[in-house]
Formats: structure tokens, C-alpha cells, sequence
């Protein structure tokens, strides 16, 4: 996740940029894409912040049961 989230944020902005540059859409559509690529981003990140809460919630889960072993 940690990996993929920077190029995924990397080609939502470069697909805003194309939609622009070559005006596929006109600009009140291009705010609604734009919008559209945000939130489809963003979902990279709560991925990654979900991700790392299961992390958190295994290793406090497995942690005790380790030191008790030693």
C-alpha cells in the first residue's frame, strides 16, 4: 500500500492534467473529474491508514503472548 499510494496520487494529478491539456472536457466537467480523481485517491490512502490500524491491532495482539514466552 505504502508503495502504490504515491503513484496512484501520481496519476490521478497527471490524468486531471491530460483531461485539461487536451480539452476533453469542458471545464465544468473538469471540475466534476477532478473531484471524481481526488476521491478515487483518497480511497489509496484510507486503504493505507486501514492497513496500518490492522498492523497496530496484530502486534498488540501478538506482543504479549511473545513476552510471555520469554
Amino acid at each position: 500500500m505504502l508503495v502504490t499510494l504515491p503513484v496512484e496520487l501520481n496519476a490521478s494529478r497527471r490524468a486531471k492534467r491530460m483531461l485539461e491539456e487536451e480539452g476533453i472536457l469542458t471545464r465544468e466537467e473538469l471540475r466534476g473529474a477532478s473531484k471524481v480523481l481526488s476521491a478515487a485517491a483518497m480511497t489509496y490512502v484510507a486503504s493505507l491508514l486501514i492497513s496500518l490500524v490492522y498492523f497496530l491491532r496484530f502486534l498488540l495482539l501478538v506482543l504479549p503472548f511473545m513476552r510471555r514466552r520469554s
